[in-house]
């Protein structure tokens, strides 16, 4: 044990010392939890929408007006846009929806027919032409789906519906109703932040002592592969734990989070996740023989499985096989499912223990590849 803290104990002197790995433990996670808070959103709002109303009635002005009031789209009507050519410069109006679209300023556009309100009035059917622009998928589809339920809602609500629905469903959002999208991306980049920087300063350090040479000393020492990954293991999770507790506060701070349960899940779920990303980067570093390719190991094996295969921003019944596979190994995935109970769903125990002891299994198989590697590595005696 004592050569085990003595171990926790330089590794802290020399993280103090080294201001890059300070800079990589505590300002790289804000600067990465900031930018991702913000800037990932998963529903689309001011979509640039054309109109082109040939009726020009109170009833189609009433019409866009119920459009716009989804506060999803934003008005562009007919504008002018700079059109070169190869011998001068000129302005032109566009008034074309379909060049709106094919020029990017608009996502998509409503063709309100002459005869709009006439027919309406008469009781007959009438065509509005809504051309959408699907080049990106998702987006696509949900500016089709605004605009069905929006002209439903109007004609509902404006009594011109002929017939009624005998079913109506009632839908009620029960453990996010306000639909903020925080608490379902930030608490996910808390599996994501820490699971990256604590692993990328644990292999950093391991492989730093192939680069000085010192690993010679202790492969030639009475020290044991498990005193080792032990002692730096320790140094690095308690680093770990002071950037949970600082990305915690920030959250909080900057998003107003706050529990939905008691914490004890959450805490335990911390502490063995940290412990998985420490194992992590102690397999990376005993693995790699210079700081480039740990760096990029990391990158590439932990930062990209536990963007795209634990669920943060894709449900995980969206990964095809053989991926899907995958993601059953990747501790963020469990991780995520804590804290997203911890802040939203608020189940407690009974939701989150399976995510709880898979961490731990995933935990005790990264220290044991790393101490079998390292074990190998080390003179026998």
């Amino acid at each position: 044990m004592k050569r085990i803290l003595s171990q926790c104990r330089k590794e802290l002197a020399q993280f103090r010392r080294d201001r890059l790995s300070l800079a990589l433990a505590f300002l790289l996670p804000i600067m990465t939890l900031i930018i991702f808070g913000f800037v990932i959103r998963l529903e689309s709002k001011n979509i640039p929408l054309f109109i082109q109303d040939f009726d020009n009635s109170p009833l189609s002005r009433a019409y866009i007006e119920r459009l716009f009031a989804t506060n999803q789209f934003e008005p562009i009507h007919h504008f002018k846009f700079p059109l070169f050519n190869s011998t001068n410069k000129s302005q032109a109006e566009i008034s074309n929806p379909q060049e709106a679209i094919d020029k990017g300023l608009a996502k998509a556009a409503v063709i309100i027919p002459p005869d709009f309100s006439r027919r309406i009035k008469s009781d007959l059917s009438t065509d509005v032409q809504v051309l959408v622009d699907g080049t990106d998928v998702n987006n696509a589809r949900i500016i089709k789906n605004s605009i069905q339920a929006t002209t439903i809602f109007f004609l509902r609500d404006s009594g011109l519906q002929s017939s009624f629905n005998k079913i109506v469903a009632h839908i009620r959002l029960w453990f996010n109703p306000g639909r903020k999208e925080s608490l379902y991306i930030v608490p996910g980049l808390y599996a994501v932040i820490l699971w990256i920087y604590p692993s990328l300063l644990t292999a950093v350090a391991m492989v730093r002592e192939k680069d000085k040479g010192t690993i010679l000393q202790v492969y030639a020492s009475s020290l044991t592969a498990e005193e080792l990954l032990l002692g730096k293991g320790l140094a690095y999770l308690l680093i770990g734990i002071s950037e949970a507790l600082l990305i915690t506060v920030m959250s909080a701070i900057i998003w107003r989070l706050s529990l939905a349960v008691e914490p004890t899940p959450l805490l335990l779920g911390t502490l063995i996740f940290i412990i998985d990303s420490v194992m992590f980067g102690l397999l990376i570093g005993v693995r790699v023989n210079n700081q480039n390719s740990a760096v990029q190991a990391v990158a590439l094996v932990g930062f990209l499985t536990a963007l795209l295969l634990s669920g943060f921003i894709y449900p995980l019944s969206n990964i095809p096989f053989p991926l899907s596979l995958v993601s059953a190994i990747i501790p963020a995935r469990y991780y995520i499912e804590i804290t997203r109970d911890a802040y939203v769903r608020g189940t407690g125990w009974t939701g989150v223990w399976f995510a709880i002891i898979m961490l731990i299994i995933l935990g005790f198989l990264l220290f044991n590849a790393a101490r079998r590697i390292l074990k190998r590595m080390q003179l026998s005696d």
